[in-house]
């Protein structure tokens, strides 16, 4: 007999899965309280890897099982790491099911031609990741924009302003977004100059 399980996520900690969790129930799905796997991540995480998701592939559902979201962007905003996801289920034998679309199981005949449409979408939106990225470093060259990593000097030089600004070298690392090693590595040393002694003549 197949269990199912509830993937329930939210993204900020002021968010519940409470109504997640009860539109579930209502549309018929009795899922017992420790297969519902909840957990505060973004959505732009992919699948894998977020703790409770990863856990509970790896280690509690199995083959015929069921495995229900709310809704689609539940499993992630990414289009081409949910396609994968839902691909990836459905290899183990996993049915997954999505609430919000017109055809709620993504493992039937009208779910796999769904996926189908998926899988093309997120083929589209990879090329179109790749050409904008060529367009943006082709417009950057015409501009003259260095391209790479910032040059030494450039942080060496935002570096000394926080200095100059009074803060210890923890505060500019925090600040700046900079390791700790890369701010002592351009905190100008503070030179300590021996009294000089002045002779009447």
């Amino acid at each position: 007999m197949s269990r199912i399980f509830a993937y329930c996520r939210v993204s900020t900690t002021e968010q519940t899965i409470e109504n997640q969790i009860t539109a579930i129930r209502k549309a018929g799905y009795e899922v017992d309280q420790d297969r519902v796997i909840s957990e505060v991540v973004s959505g732009g995480v992919p699948a894998m890897s977020r703790k409770a998701f990863a856990n509970m592939v790896n280690h509690s559902i199995e083959k015929n099982d069921v495995l229900v979201v709310l809704k689609l962007d539940r499993l992630g905003r990414d289009n081409i790491d949910v396609q994968q996801t839902i691909t990836m289920l459905m290899k183990r034998n996993v049915k997954v099911i999505s609430l919000d679309l017109p055809t709620n199981d993504l493992t039937s005949a009208e779910g796999k031609l769904m996926l189908q449409m998926f899988s093309a979408f997120a083929e589209f939106e990879k090329s179109r990741i790749i050409e904008r990225t060529k367009e943006g470093l082709a417009r950057a060259k015409q501009q003259g924009v260095r391209l790479g990593r910032p040059v030494a000097t450039e942080t060496r030089k935002i570096v000394r302003e926080a200095q100059q600004q009074g803060l210890s070298q923890s505060q500019a690392s925090k600040q700046l977004g900079l390791s700790i090693a890369t701010v002592k590595r351009h905190w100008k040393p503070v030179k300590v100059q021996a009294n000089s002694l002045e002779c009447d003549a």
